[in-house]
């Protein structure tokens, strides 16, 4: 399955995973400056957060595309593609 995506559904995504990889600087920048591990903690749940969400858009985009395919599709396709989906969600959770 290709990643197929809108320019703004991209848009948001990459912008998601750009927040997630400064919030990641961050938590190391603080990490080898001895910093408060509430801090840190705060910082590295916000960056998770972040890259949930990124996931979960990507694989909303893919739901949608799949299930245009799977409307298409014959019968085992079909199921095939639900498993794949409810994998890639469970990745996440």
């Amino acid at each position: 399955m290709e990643l197929e995506m809108a320019d703004e559904e991209l848009k948001s995504v990459v912008n998601r995973l750009r927040r997630a990889q400064g919030q990641i600087a961050g938590v190391i920048r603080m990490i080898e400056e001895g910093r408060d591990c509430e801090d840190v903690v705060t910082q590295l749940a916000a960056a998770s957060r972040a890259l949930d969400k990124a996931g979960f858009a990507i694989i909303a985009t893919g739901l949608q595309r799949c299930i245009g395919e799977a409307g298409t599709a014959a019968g085992g396709d079909a199921e095939r593609m639900r498993a794949r989906l409810e994998k890639l969600f469970l990745s996440l959770a």
